[in-house]
């Protein structure tokens, strides 16, 4: 019996619920709980229909399911590995680095350009400055682990850090040294077609589906320090957001 099978325990043969369905279950609770990391092999659907006593076409169908999710990656002649999506809660104002390390991943990030310059006339609009007004750019290819996970392109009001170089890996971090991290953000997300360019850098193909996050992000008193646009692997994030009912 594999370790899978040993920390997730039998199905249950006398249940009424179809056994691929429970054997969905027990790996998506896998999943969820690390028991099975990201980018992990499964073990093989023979072994897997020996140690929960099911068929090969019980596992066949349990793991379809789970490759439809996108929970599981099918690839040709090395097997079923757990994807390696990332669930970014949408209500949440965090930075990339703090979202990786919190699901266990590493980050790190690939400078692409770091710039200072003046607002553009959409950058000024954007975040309410006047023209001619300083800015600095950061352009990022964001890793979790050794896989790409998105392209950052971020506009900072030059007053809210002391030079361009004090940005090292994680931007957010340097704001908050100088009490100029923003504590609220209007974000919107949208669907996009990867180019070519962006495909390259991101391990995608052109054309795949990607998700585009415009972030303003602003202080306590409302001023706007951060304007930013990330293009995120469609195949790698999920964005969720708890929602309430209006009182």
């Amino acid at each position: 019996m594999s370790s899978l099978a040993r920390s997730v325990g039998p199905l249950d043969q006398r249940s009424t619920q179809p056994l691929y369905l429970q054997l969905q279950r027990v790996l998506r609770a896998a999943i969820d709980n690390r028991i099975l990391a990201s980018d992990e092999a499964l073990p093989a659907e023979r072994d897997l229909a020996a140690d929960f006593n099911v068929s090969r076409i019980t596992v066949r169908k349990a793991l379809a399911g789970l490759v439809a999710e996108g929970l599981l990656l099918r690839r040709q002649g090395a097997g079923n590995f757990v994807s390696a999506r990332v669930e970014k809660n949408f209500s949440l104002l965090t930075s990339f680095s703090e979202d990786m390390r919190a699901r266990g991943r590493k980050p790190h990030s690939v400078w692409l350009k770091r710039s200072a310059g003046t607002v553009t006339p959409e950058e000024a609009l954007a975040l309410r400055l006047s023209p001619g007004t300083p800015v600095y750019r950061f352009h990022r290819l964001r890793f979790a682990d050794d896989t790409p996970m998105a392209l950052e392109f971020a506009t900072i009001v030059a007053a809210a850090l002391p030079a361009l170089d004090a940005v090292d890996d994680s931007l957010y971090v340097a704001l908050e040294r100088g009490g100029q991290r923003p504590t609220r953000a209007l974000q919107r997300l949208r669907a996009v077609l990867l180019t070519a360019e962006q495909a390259e850098l991101l391990k995608a193909q052109p054309g795949d589906a990607g998700l585009l996050v415009e972030r303003l992000g602003s202080l306590r008193d409302g001023r706007a320090v951060e304007f930013s646009q990330s293009y995120y692997r469609g195949d790698m994030y999920d964005f969720v957001a708890e929602l309430g009912s209006p009182a």
